[in-house]
């Protein structure tokens, strides 16, 4: 799998916003991505070092739409650990 089709999108939630000031960063993951290629992934594309990564698959959820209730597809998120120091620009003023 490429590095840049791993990473979907950076998670921006309270929660994800009061691990920054921890050095963790939350990211939407691609379903087949293990922690080796998201540790790559994030290496790549911002250039930080990368100390950890901890993956969690997030359920599906029932929701209604009119009178059918429908599936959301279940998704993976990982927090990525970064060395002290580091950071990503991207998520600064957030």
């Amino acid at each position: 799998m490429h590095p840049y089709e791993v990473l979907r999108r950076p998670l921006i939630t309270e929660k994800s916003t009061n691990l920054q000031a921890e050095g963790k960063y939350a990211f939407k993951v691609a379903d087949k991505a293990n922690k080796l290629q998201i540790k790559q992934a994030v290496e790549k594309a911002f250039k930080v070092t990368v100390t950890g990564v901890n993956v969690i698959t997030m359920p599906s959820k029932s929701r209604r739409v009119g009178r059918r209730v429908t599936q959301t597809p279940p998704w993976k998120k990982a927090i990525v650990s970064l060395k002290p120091g580091d950071k990503i620009e991207f998520f600064e003023g957030v």
